[in-house]
C-alpha cells in the first residue's frame, strides 16, 4: 500500500509541473531554456550514472550501453526528420516543428515515468528504506517530468487540451509502474539497453530541439541563466535527495 501512496504523490508532482508550464505558455521560450538544462542534467547526473551502476553490478558489457545511447540519439533524430520531411508541404515544416514530434517525445517521457514507478516498486522489494529513498527522488524530479511533457507538446504545436491528456498519461505512468512490479520484472540487460537508449533520447531533445528553439528568437543572458538553473536544479535533486 505504501508504494502506491508514494506513486500517487508522483502523480500530483507531475501534474503541478505540467500545469505550471501551461500557465506560463505565453513565455514558453523561458520554460524551454530551463527544460533543456533539466534534460541535459538528467542525462548526465541521473540516467548515465544509473547505467554505469547497473552495468557494473550486473557484470554487463558497458559498450552495449554506450551503443544504445548513440542509437537512441540517432533514432529519434531520424524519426523526427522523417516526420518533418513527410509533412514538408505544411506550414509546420518551416518552423521545424510538427505535432507528431511532440507526441513521440511525450510518449518517451511517459515510458520513462513508468520505469520510475517500477524503480519505486522494486526498491520496496529490496527494503522499505530503499524504496522510500527512491520514491522521494522520483517525486522530486517528477515536477520536471510534467514540465517537460507539456513543454515538448506545446512547442511542437499541439493544443493545450491534447497536452493535458498526455500530462495525465505521464502522471499516471508511475502508478502503473509500481503496480507492475507485483507481476513481473525486467532483466538487467534490457534495463541497460533502455537506460542508454533513453539517455540518447533526452540528449537529443535537450540539445538539438529545445535549446536551439528557445534561443532562436529570444537569446539572452537570462535564457542562458535559466538553462544553467535547470542543470543545477537536477544536480541538487540527484545528489542530495
Amino acid at each position: 500500500m505504501i508504494p502506491i501512496i508514494l506513486a500517487i504523490s508522483t502523480f500530483i508532482s507531475t501534474l503541478l509541473g505540467g500545469f505550471f508550464a501551461i500557465r506560463h505558455k505565453d513565455r514558453l521560450y523561458y520554460v524551454m531554456s530551463f527544460t533543456a538544462g533539466v534534460l541535459l542534467a538528467v542525462t548526465f547526473f541521473d540516467i548515465i550514472p544509473e547505467l554505469v551502476k547497473l552495468t557494473a553490478n550486473a557484470g554487463l558489457n558497458f559498450t552495449y550501453g554506450m551503443v544504445s545511447v548513440v542509437v537512441g540519439f540517432l533514432l529519434f533524430h531520424v524519426l523526427e526528420k522523417s516526420i518533418l520531411i513527410h509533412h514538408s508541404h505544411e506550414e509546420e515544416y518551416a518552423n521545424h516543428k510538427h505535432p507528431s514530434v511532440g507526441v513521440l517525445s511525450a510518449s518517451g517521457l511517459a515510458f520513462h515515468s513508468f520505469l520510475d514507478g517500477v524503480g519505486i516498486g522494486l526498491g520496496f522489494h529490496v527494503s522499505p528504506a530503499v524504496g522510500f529513498v527512491i520514491a522521494i527522488a522520483v517525486i522530486a524530479h517528477d515536477f520536471s517530468d510534467g514540465l517537460n511533457t507539456v513543454t515538448l507538446m506545446l512547442t511542437n504545436h499541439n493544443s493545450v487540451k491534447k497536452s493535458i491528456r498526455f500530462l495525465f498519461v505521464d502522471a499516471t505512468a508511475p502508478i502503473i509502474g509500481v503496480a507492475s512490479t507485483y507481476f513481473f520484472s525486467f532483466p538487467d540487460f534490457v534495463l541497460q539497453i533502455y537506460l542508454g537508449f533513453f539517455a540518447g533520447f533526452l540528449l537529443y531533445i535537450g540539445a538539438s530541439d529545445l535549446l536551439p528553439e528557445a534561443h532562436s528568437k529570444h537569446s539572452s543572458f537570462r535564457m542562458i541563466g535559466l538553462t544553467i538553473l535547470g542543470v543545477l536544479f537536477i544536480f541538487v535533486v540527484t545528489r542530495f535527495i
